[in-house]
């Protein structure tokens, strides 16, 4: 193990575990871990997916209690009884998949537990709202706090969790993937709110895939491998290179293996597909889109947040059939989905954005999830075949090097990385022609996002048409046959494979009037 060299002018540890073990049912989560947080610094809790990192998270924040070790917070043991402790004791955390109740407003939401009272006990509402829309500014998130978070986006409500983290005024601040759905813009706000809680000595833990981002805001490393310490060093003169080997044990090359090349044929057709605003007559989030896509192909789609992308794949899978306008063609046939279930018969599918809460059943099984949009291959006479469902599954567990101790392990136990690729056998299960992805390597390691592609590029040499969402622009450089851009619902430019560049999209991208 590597400890980082003893250095008079880092002030005394601000929060440290020693010795942490974790199991739950057949998963040996954590044994024996260990990380150190100095005040206004910020250590990045890098490792795979499955490596430990929001075991130990949850831990330090009081969601479950460590089986073995001990927690010192400014020198003194603690034992958190659960996240309400934590957060009196100073501790906050930003989920990577997000803990907010849909049905409440974004005030709610960020006081939620602790609202502010009367001098009679009663629920101040005008004080709540006013100091959730001065936390609002500080991350500059335009929305009114009296909106319910259920009409937000994945990536306002992943804004909503920092603003909530905020407020609680924490001596230590997790963040475990706080950028994976968010905009560039709100990222650079989001290193800014970094920088000043450093500045008046908080301690930061940072859980990130995006090593990239780490030359701006870590201080220190610190690396688990299956849920083992593995290093704990220093930022500066660590190089990216080592921390993919130390990560993964091994080098990792040819992240992107794009092989395949498209066919001639034309699989899908899209034509002048709208899709009305629900709650603003006369607005629409998708407006007048064409494109087709043809066999083989892997069509990058990409813009900024609420530029449509998500609602545009939704709108072809027949998710909103009465606000939707437009024509659907599939291999030279005219289709209208009017629901996902007329979408899977005529050969589509959809790998949604929030795969915890869209994509997967957490409570089901491995088997349940991967079997649900295919019930009638396992089916006999109406009854379920256990023999069947087990070829089948087992084959994809295989296939996509799903890890999981069993085929009856609960979902909600795996790591994401491994969720997101039950997500993926589910509907290839279905054996679709075109498979629409909506960023399907948003909050997975590096290791699992290099199998997503080599699987991606399988599936298109196979000839199966890919349309994939994705804001991460390296991946949709490198993936895509060919590129479209969106900005405020609808098309902007289309970039042939080796004609785009980083800055061109960006550019295509930006609102009209928008530096």
């Amino acid at each position: 193990m590597n400890e980082p060299a003893a250095n008079p002018h880092v002030p005394r540890p601000l929060l440290e575990a020693r010795g942490i073990s974790k199991s739950f049912p057949g998963v040996r989560a954590l044994d024996d871990v260990q990380i150190t947080v100095h005040p206004g610094r910020l250590n990045a809790l890098l490792g795979e997916n499955g490596a430990g990192k929001s075991t130990l998270m949850n831990i330090l924040a009081g969601v479950f209690p460590p089986d073995a070790g001990e927690i010192l917070l400014a020198g003194q043991p603690v034992r958190f009884k659960n996240p309400r402790a934590a957060q009196q004791a100073g501790i906050a955390i930003i989920f990577q998949e997000l803990n907010l109740v849909p049905g409440l407003t974004i005030a709610e939401n960020i006081f939620l537990g602790r609202e502010p009272r009367t001098a009679s006990g009663l629920l101040d509402a005008a004080r709540m709202n006013r100091e959730a829309a001065a936390l609002l500014a500080e991350v500059e998130l335009d929305a009114d706090p009296r909106t319910p978070v259920g009409q937000l986006r994945v990536g306002a409500q992943q804004v909503v969790e920092i603003a909530r983290a905020l407020s609680l005024q924490a001596r230590v601040i997790i963040m475990d993937e706080p950028t994976s759905a968010i905009t560039r813009h709100e990222v650079a706000v989001l290193f800014r709110l970094i920088r000043q809680l450093k500045a008046r000595g908080a301690g930061v833990i940072y859980i990130t895939h995006k090593l990239d981002e780490l030359k701006e805001i870590a201080d220190d490393l610190t690396v688990f491998r299956d849920g083992r310490f593995i290093a704990a060093r220093t930022f500066a003169g660590t190089s990216r290179e080592e921390m993919v080997r130390l990560m993964v044990g091994r080098d990792l090359t040819d992240l992107f293996p794009k092989t395949s090349t498209p066919g001639t044929a034309e699989r899908l057709r899209v034509q002048r597909l709208s899709l009305r605003h629900p709650g603003r007559p006369g607005d629409f989030l998708v407006r007048d889109v064409s494109f087709s896509v043809h066999a083989g192909e892997v069509l990058g789609l990409f813009g900024l947040m609420g530029a449509g992308r998500t609602e545009l794949l939704q709108a072809i899978f027949g998710l909103h059939p009465r606000h939707a306008t437009g024509e659907v063609w599939l291999d030279g046939r005219a289709v209208s989905p009017g629901s996902p279930r007329a979408a899977i018969a005529a050969g589509l599918a959809l790998a949604p954005e929030d795969r915890q809460r869209e994509g997967l059943v957490l409570s089901h099984s491995v088997a349940e999830n991967a079997t649900l949009a295919c019930l009638a291959k396992i089916c006999r006479y109406g009854l379920l075949q256990p023999a069947r469902e087990q070829e089948l599954v087992g084959g994809y567990v295989e296939r996509l090097r799903i890890r999981t101790p069993t085929l009856r392990q609960a979902v909600r136990n795996l790591s994401g990385g491994n969720q997101q690729k039950v997500v993926l056998a589910k509907w290839l299960a279905t054996e679709p022609r075109v498979l629409l992805l909506d960023e399907p390597t948003r909050g997975i390691d590096i290791n699992a996002k290099k199998e997503i592609y080599t699987l991606v590029d399988e599936l298109a040499r196979a000839g199966l048409s890919v349309v994939m969402v994705s804001s991460e622009l390296p991946e949709i450089l490198a993936m895509s046959d060919r590129i479209l851009v969106m900005a405020t619902g609808g098309l902007t430019a289309e970039f042939g494979r080796g004609a785009a560049t980083e800055e061109a999209i960006m550019q295509a991208a930006l609102p009209a009037g928008k530096n």
